[in-house]
This record gives C-alpha cells, structure tokens and sequence, in this order.
C-alpha cells in the first residue's frame, strides 16, 4: 500500500478531538477493499464502521500469514505512556514503508473514558476515528456483554426462587453484576429485599462490564461454537454438595450466545491516515488477559504484512498475558515486540518525584535530568528482560513528548545499547506515520534478522506445569520476587482444581500495574520482597486461573472531578470536552 497522506484543515487543530475531527473518513468499504476482505462480509454500521462476518471471512485462512507485533511498555505512570498512540503511530509508519499494516486494539470502557482517563483511541495524529463512536457505543458490543452476564445473573436469582436443581447454595454465588461506568456504591449490595416473591435475600454486586468474565471468553473465543462451549463453562457458585453449578446446568448458556452472536464479529474503523483498524472486545487487564480479540487478530494476520496489536499495562502483565494466555488459546506466534517507555516514566521510577492521577505532572520532572533517567532504567531494563524471557528481544519505542531533552534520550539509547537492544525515537503523535518511520524501519530489520536466526518465541511455562508453580515461575522470573507466601488454603484449592481437569489452564495475577512488584509504591526494579497470593479464582469459560495480589477493584469509582463533568454539547450539537 502507498503511504497515506493526511486530509487535515489548512490549520492544524491541537485537541485530540478536533484533530480527529479534521480528517475526511474514508468509505469503510474502501479500507475493506483494501484489505481484500470479501465485500459480503463487511457489514456497515454508520460512517466510517462496519463489523466483520466471521463466515465470510473464512477464506482469508488460505492466504499467508502476515507479521505479529505487540506493542507494550515498561511499567507507566498514573497517566500511561501510550501504547495504544505507538501501535497506530507505528501501522501508520509501517504504511508508509509501502507495507499492508492493521492495528488491533481493545474498545475502550465507558467507565474510564467518563472518569479518569478519557478517550482510549490514541492521541494527536495518531489515533483511530472516528474518536466519539468508539469511546462511547460504537457498535453495542460492551453492552451485549453487560446484557448476557446479567442474563446469567437473573436466572441465578431465578434458580434460587424457584429451588431448581442442581440446588445452588445462596452464600456460594459467585456470579456479580454488571455495568458499564464507574459506580462505587454498586460494589456491594443486598439483594432480594422484598416479598417472598421478589427473590431470595442475599449479598451481591457489581463490577464494570470489562471485568466480566463474558468479556474474556468473547476475547478469547474462535468461533461461535467455541463462544457456546467456553459460556456453557462460566461458573456462577457451588452446590449444597461444594460442586461447582456452570451457566450450562442453569439453562442460560444458549440465550447468552445468542445476545453475543452480533457482538462476536469483529469491528472495523480507519486510523487518521486511512489504515486499518480492528477494535474488538476490551477484557479487564488486571484480573483478565488485557488483551483484544482472537477472531480480529486472525483476520488481520491474513489480511496483510503486519498485524500490530496492544497488550496492556507493562510488560511484566499484558504481555506476559499475551504471551501465555492468548497465544497459546489462539496457537498464533508473535514474530516481534515493541516496548514504549517515555522520559517522564523513568524518571518517575527514579522514586525522586510523585504523580496523582487527575493532577498536573510536578514541575519537578519536567527539567532536563538524564541522571534521573538511568537511576530509573533499572524498570526499562527488567521489562525487555521479561519480553526475551518469552523469546523475543523488543525494539524499544521512545514516545517523545515536547517537552523532553536530548540528553534524557541519548541516556535512554545507552541504557538499551548496554544489552543490544534497538531505540527509536518516535514522533506519531506529532508528526503521525511520518514520526513512526524510523521504529517501523527498525522493526522490519530486526524481523528479518529474527527470520535468519529462526523464531525464539517461547512460553514462560508448560502447560502441565502445577499451577502453584506457574504463579511462583511469574512472580519469580518476571516480578522479581524471591517467592510467594499462598494465604491458607490458596495452594489446596489450587490443588482441588488441578485434579479437576483445570491443571492446564494457565495462569494471571491479579496485581496493581503500577509497579514490578504488588506494591504500588514499590518503584524501579524492586528486589528483596515476595508476593503474597490472598486469594484464587477459576475463570473456566475464559480458560485460566487468576491469583489475586493486593486489592483489586473490580468496580471503579469516579474522582472528584470526573470527565463527565466536562463532557457536553455545543450549540451546533457537537460533543466537546472528550479527549
């Protein structure tokens, strides 16, 4: 493909969201057709959006399989330093080398984009449009995901009014509610209050759509009778016996498919310069994989050169989930890496400054320090460890900011060259794909070298593995931590599990991303601690087993100032203030 020129105003907008708002779309159909994909398959859905019939696009299997990339990072700061901004900015670059290139991301969470964090479609001239639809409805599918969960959830309540078998024990229910926004006071509630016949009472919840266990599966399932299977499997409590009740034996699993059947198509949109761009499901990326779907990987995998897709948080969690959760559900091999690391990053893991979500950066880190860079390499440098733990030696990503120095990224280049590691400035945010050609060339060169040498990929563990052993291989190998301490009855239920089939799934620890270790105030590279594992979970229908380290909420909570507040209408009927 030709490199893409950016149809933007004579003047150049500053605000991601009249960036955005800038750019000509392009017919769907067109970036479709681009693709190759076969026009029966597309199905538009509004300007600029259309989802992806996974029969029709079957065929695509017999062509060759193009490059996989994943993009991650060292560990961030509260404000993130844009993986998803590097994974567009880089198709757009790779675009420009004359390469075919889809990006594939996750659909973002209304619960972020009206609390803390915003928009989650990139920034600047990098990002994917059109940027309202995706950070608020797009195409339904996050609520298709609430309505089956909830659908399970009634038909709990309803097998427990009713006393139908298997009999479920009220106090063994483990299967919440959901909603797609930030609501503290949602986190724990009673229910059934009422009559004899407005339920039993018990204890409940809920928690946000992206942390449902239905969001997983449709991440991870590869086909609608795979999403059958992996749905039949939920569990959502114990038997009088102690027995696990599935979402099969309620009699809800159908149904729940059937709500999904829309949503388990792929969607597809355009970045700003006209490339492709897949975004599909958005899993939670603490107590799930973190990941964006299968069935849109594989779909961009054989619809052009290279597939770029992001894992979230830092290296040492959405990749290492990538790696070994999703590979090896999807039995697709990465053929490379990028990890994104920013000047702000290591200096804040230098320990020399503090960051509040919500809260201007301190003036403190913004001047020029290369010192404080290197005091903080010590992240950078156990985060592409931990990517060549899997097989592969990254290409770091410098996601330059305006206010950086030259120094600070020169004391980056050393910290990499000191173990071989290829640096790039990167300018996409600015300068779109033109800011990215330099990593898109770097990355080409080193999948090439990688192509001589022969693929190195690799799994952190086997699958026979005790799962036991997978947590401590984690939390020792890429953590950093000199052991695990297993609450009672942590390692017996693990056990329990192991005899009951669950033995090969593998495994994701729940764990703050704010830091290597489960201390969110525990900076750099930490040494000299252990993970202490309070609790574990089974996710049978997403197929792997979570360990929760520290207090994981499952439901946000909005600040003082969320950016709802901001969020409103023109007089034209424009959105303004989303960003």
């Amino acid at each position: 493909m030709a490199p893409q020129a950016t149809e933007l105003a004579p003047s150049r907008p500053a605000d991601n969201l009249s960036i955005a708002r800038a750019v000509r779309l392009w017919p769907i159909e067109e970036i479709a057709h681009r693709l190759g994909l076969p026009g029966e398959g597309v199905e538009p859905y509004g300007r600029g959006i259309a989802k992806l019939d996974l029969a029709a696009m079957m065929p695509l299997a017999e062509r060759p399989r193009g490059r996989y990339v994943v993009v991650t990072s060292m560990t961030p700061t509260p404000t993130g330093e844009g993986k998803t901004t590097t994974a567009i900015g880089l198709v757009q670059g790779l675009q420009r080398l004359g390469h075919t290139a889809s990006v594939a991301l996750r659909q973002p969470s209304m619960g972020p984009t009206l609390g803390l964090k915003g928009g989650a479609t990139g920034g600047g001239y990098s990002q994917v449009l059109p940027m309202e639809r995706i950070n608020l409805h797009l195409t339904g599918d996050i609520h298709a995901v609430g309505a089956a969960h909830n659908l399970l959830a009634a038909m709990v309540d309803n097998h427990l009014h009713h006393r139908l078998e298997p009999e479920l024990d009220p106090r063994e229910v483990r299967w919440q509610r959901v909603i797609d926004l930030n609501d503290r006071a949602l986190r724990h509630l009673v229910l059934g209050l009422g009559g004899r016949g407005d339920g039993i009472p018990r204890q409940g919840g809920f928690e946000i759509t992206a942390a449902s266990e239905v969001m997983a599966v449709l991440a991870l399932a590869d086909s609608l009778a795979d999403l059958r299977r992996r749905l039949g499997r939920l569990i959502v409590g114990l038997d009088r016996d102690g027995e696990p009740v599935t979402a099969e034996q309620i009699g809800a699993a159908g149904a729940m498919t059937v709500l999904l059947k829309e949503a388990l198509k792929p969607n597809l949109l355009q970045t700003l310069e006209h490339g492709p761009a897949l975004i599909h499901a958005g899993p939670f990326g603490n107590i799930a994989h973190g990941n964006s779907s299968i069935v849109a990987d594989r779909i961009g995998l054989h619809a052009g050169d290279f597939l770029v897709t992001e894992a979230g948080f830092g290296a040492d969690m959405g990749a290492e989930r990538f790696f070994n959760i999703k590979c090896r559900a999807s039995g697709l091999v990465p053929d490379a890496a990028v990890l994104v690391v920013t000047v702000r990053a290591l200096k804040y893991h230098s320990g020399r400054h503090r960051v509040v979500p919500g809260q201007p950066l301190p003036a403190s880190l913004l001047g020029e320090s290369p010192d404080e860079v290197r005091e903080g390499g010590a992240n950078l440098l156990k985060q592409i460890d931990n990517v060549r733990a899997h097989g592969l030696t990254p290409v770091v990503a410098i996601n330059a900011f305006p206010g950086d120095h030259a120094s600070e990224h020169a004391a980056i280049r050393e910290l990499c060259a000191s173990v071989g590691v290829r640096t790039e400035v990167s300018t996409h945010v600015r300068d779109g794909g033109e800011g990215a050609l330099g990593l898109a060339q770097a990355l080409v060169e080193t999948i090439d070298e990688a192509d001589e040498a022969g693929s190195g990929f690799r799994f952190l563990y086997p699958a026979e593995m005790a799962l036991a052993e997978k947590i401590e291989r984690i939390a020792t190998r890429l953590y950093g931590a000199e052991g695990v301490d297993f609450a009672p009855g942590v390692r017996e239920r693990l056990e329990t599990w192991q005899h009951q089939g669950y033995g090969t799934f593998p495994v994701c620890i729940a764990k703050t991303h704010m830091s290597l270790s489960h201390d969110a105030s525990r900076l750099g590279a930490p040494t000299g601690w252990r993970l202490p594992v309070r609790e574990v979970r089974l996710s049978a229908g997403a197929g792997f087993v979570y360990a929760l380290a520290g207090d994981i909420r499952t439901m946000p909570g909005f600040g003082a100032s969320p950016a709802a507040t901001r969020l409103d209408i023109d007089d034209e009927g424009n959105t303004v203030g989303l960003y």
